[in-house]
């Protein structure tokens, strides 16, 4: 090989070993955003996924070439920085910062590594795909909250009003409009409801929709749903929020205008007001009905979540009073096609 030739190798060496470097440097930024700020087991997991495919092709490359050719001290980029470089307004910031700066580092060794081991491109293209589907769940975790002002129909699945499994009447629901996904389960056992919590996480992962378990903070954390669902009778929600990721959902079921400014003053990020009208799945509580709603619409500053007994037939009332999320069960659940009755109600529901 010629000297040019050399010098020529011993600079692609040195674009990859920076950008391998950066690999790295960035995986374990999104892993510890993951595993410490969101509790996230699937997100921890796909980062030590892509560390370990990132191990696994650097076992084709001349890592020894990469070493002896590093040469920090004469990098003109040690000395350059943008003027937004050492700010960061936030943990999402810090998260954007590390995610573009992984898929840019895996494009530059996609196309460099063609000199070299062209072998490992098509592993190294499949790395940045999934790469890009980890910053994809890293946003939609931590931009939660956003998400949930933009929730209108508001499924809660519970097995026994289910016709077919919960998560096939989940996707049904999905399918037909449903924003968001609550586990409602109060007959399982703890066994039986997190596996249950992790099929739904699973489903409402791969489709983008927002998981809420309904009473069970400790489940929710465990299977990293966006949040938890809390009753007049349930944990405190300072306590609720201890369990809890940084970022998560919780509502309370409130009856009452007291209980709403109350839930609000717990610090709540959304408020269930209910029932609107007759139901069968909710605690005893005196019919509330729109008067309520509209009373909790005018007074409480938060997202507001109508339920009970809510269907096709009667949202109009809901959305009359100028609510903008009903929450919904028996009438999905309980319907022989849940995709067509979610479909009815959301459709009546503003965009």
């Amino acid at each position: 090989m010629s000297q040019q030739a050399k010098s020529s190798m011993k600079e692609i060496y040195r674009i990859l070993d920076a950008n391998f470097n950066r690999v790295r440097e960035a995986l374990r930024v999104a892993e510890d955003c993951g595993r410490f700020a969101l509790n996230d087991p699937a997100i921890t997991a796909m980062a030590k996924n892509l560390r370990s495919d990132l191990k696994e092709i650097l076992t084709a490359m001349p890592v020894s070439e990469f070493i002896s050719s590093r040469d920090t001290p004469g990098d003109i980029g040690t000395e350059i920085s943008s003027p937004t470089e050492p700010k960061r307004d936030g943990l999402s910031d810090v998260v954007t910062a590390a995610c573009k700066r992984l898929t840019e580092a895996l494009r530059t060794i996609e196309e460099y590594s063609k000199f070299i081991a062209p072998a490992q491109t098509i592993r190294i293209e499949r790395m940045r795909y999934d790469a890009y589907t980890l910053e994809q769940r890293l946003h939609s975790r931590l931009l939660i909250g956003r998400r949930w002002a933009a929730v209108r129909l508001y499924a809660l699945i519970t097995r026994k009003l289910c016709s077919g499994s919960m998560r096939e009447t989940a996707r049904a629901a999905i399918a037909g409009g449903a924003d968001a996904i609550q586990l409602r389960e109060k007959d399982a056992s703890d066994a039986e409801l997190l596996a249950i919590a992790a099929e739904l996480r699973e489903l409402t992962d791969e489709v983008g929709k927002l998981l809420i378990v309904n009473d069970r903070p400790d489940i929710a954390a465990i299977v990293g749903a966006d949040g938890v669902h809390l009753g007049q009778r349930d944990l405190p929600m300072a306590e609720a929020r201890r369990l809890l990721r940084p970022g998560a959902i919780i509502g309370r079921s409130t009856h009452e205008i007291n209980q709403a400014k109350a839930a609000v003053n717990e610090g709540a990020d959304y408020i269930a007001v209910g029932p609107m009208f007759e139901t069968t799945t909710k605690d005893v509580w005196p019919i509330a009905g729109p008067i309520l709603l509209k009373q909790a619409l005018d007074e409480i500053p938060l997202p507001i979540v109508a339920i009970g007994g809510i269907n096709a037939q009667n949202v109009s009332q809901i959305t009359a009073s100028g609510a903008k999320c009903v929450a919904v069960s028996s009438a999905i659940c309980g319907a022989k096609d849940p995709k067509a009755a979610a479909k009815a109600i959301r459709q009546q529901l503003p965009d």
